[in-house]
């Protein structure tokens, strides 16, 4: 574990190799990935505050900028970061939440002699706002790396402006790819493992971790670094993380208007699992996801009619294959044909919802919970696959958190959002149009 003296001879703070490696290095461009929980924002901030620190003592200034995933990510860099790390050296700081611009949030602390850390939410019009040193936080999630990264690069040109870039890996369809396995280009890279950095001192139980994701492709790509390949992935995960959005998935931001719900089946290995969305607009936002193991049709019937007690649900459409035939039946006594659907899965349903469900993640008309790394796992794990004929079929490995369950609900959510019928026909009364004809050709 290294030591790196702190200003005003403050008492030191002790760093694992890893994380002084990084602190210390002084290139203009470095990049560097962490494996998940190994401090990288809180080791990277520490760099900014001390940048700052040591200007306002030799009587100068210095003006950096943190571009996060979005306002929660801003938000936790800050409070958990940088002011954390000001009020262990004691220096005097002065803290402000304003707006930014139009809907985007800013947090910022200055310093007495003038040095500023903002940190806010990126986009390409933040990323074009100002003139100073950057941190991009986890860059590897955010929305339009690349537009944003074409409105960055220009902006820290001023010779002596600095930029750092961290994150874990994404896939391959990002910039932060594109800039960590780049050479030979002035960048210093950085990376370091779950392995490295518990052979540096962190303490972690690799195992016990490994054993608790419940799911290879996470572990590679979390913890392990790994690029892992997209080719047979039905939804890639630089496409799954474009739908995030911190507001999804809090019941509590449900707005009252048409609900559409998502029902997959299950009552042994496999997950239980209600996907709700609310229609606003032209978006599809995901105010809830209930996932169950193990539990009794009771049980299953008690969450489904909580969900029509709380939500306005226009449409649900279930999974009627197998054991789903009875669950189906009885919410339709319940609630009524006309608004219970009982969707036998085969290759054809299959293919038809998948089809539309990765073109609502195409289009960006769905909102999915943002960080959920158990969900963006199980959104990734579906993979299409050719059969010898020629069909294609979808596939997904069994692991503790299911067989792809979320995302079969997450399907049949969307599926139910396709009833032919514009939302002042329900206000009317107007009787509904078949959309039949339609389905075969999506």
């Amino acid at each position: 574990m290294g030591t790196l003296i702190l200003p005003e001879e403050q008492p030191a703070l002790q760093l694992y190799k890893y994380q002084k490696n990084w602190v210390e290095d002084d290139a203009r461009f470095k990049i560097a990935m962490f494996a998940r929980q190994c401090g990288k924002t809180f080791t990277s901030t520490l760099e900014l505050a001390l940048d700052c620190v040591k200007a306002d003592l030799a009587g100068s200034r210095k003006r950096w900028v943190i571009l996060s995933r979005g306002e929660r990510q801003a938000r936790e860099a800050m409070n958990e970061g940088v002011k954390l790390h000001l009020a262990a050296m004691q220096a005097g700081f002065q803290a402000y939440d304003y707006e930014w611009e139009a809907g985007i949030k800013a947090l910022e602390v200055e310093l007495p002699n003038g040095s500023k850390i903002t940190a806010l939410p990126a986009n390409p019009d933040t990323a074009r706002g100002f003139s100073a040193n950057v941190l991009l936080d986890e860059f590897a999630f955010h929305q339009d790396s690349r537009a944003i990264w074409k409105a960055l690069f220009p902006v820290i040109s001023k010779p002596g402006l600095k930029l750092r870039v961290i994150s874990t890996p994404n896939g391959k369809g990002n910039k932060f790819y594109d800039l960590m396995t780049g050479h030979d280009d002035g960048w210093s890279r950085h990376s370091t493992d779950i392995y490295q950095a518990v052979a540096d001192g962190l303490p972690r139980d690799i195992e016990e971790l490994r054993i608790g994701a419940g799911d290879a492709d996470l572990w590679a790509q979390e913890f392990e670094l790994q690029w892992l390949d997209e080719a047979s992935s039905w939804l890639d995960f630089e496409l799954i993380t474009s739908c995030e959005d911190e507001l999804a998935g809090i019941p509590d931001h449900y707005t009252g208007g048409m609900c559409y719900v998502g029902v997959d089946i299950a009552a042994r290995n496999d997950l239980f699992v209600i996907w709700v969305i609310e229609q606003v607009g032209d978006v599809f936002w995901t105010r809830e996801i209930i996932a169950r193991k193990r539990i009794s049709f009771a049980e299953q019937d008690m969450l489904l009619d909580d969900v029509f007690r709380r939500y306005r649900v226009v449409r649900c459409c279930m999974d009627r294959t197998g054991m789903g035939e009875k669950p189906v039946e009885d919410a339709q006594r319940r609630y009524g044909t006309s608004v219970v659907e009982g969707i036998l899965f085969t290759s054809g349903s299959k293919l038809n919802m998948a089809t539309r469900g990765k073109e609502f993640f195409q289009d960006r008309r769905l909102r999915i919970p943002q960080g959920d790394n158990t969900l963006r796992a199980d959104l990734h794990k579906l993979k299409k696959i050719t059969s010898n004929t020629g069909t294609p079929r979808f596939v997904a490995d069994s692991d503790s958190n299911g067989h792809a369950d979320r995302t079969w609900a997450g399907f049949l959510a969307i599926e139910a959002t396709d009833i032919g019928f514009q939302s002042e026909n329900i206000i009317t009364g107007r009787p509904r149009r078949a959309n039949t004809l339609l389905k075969g050709f999506r």
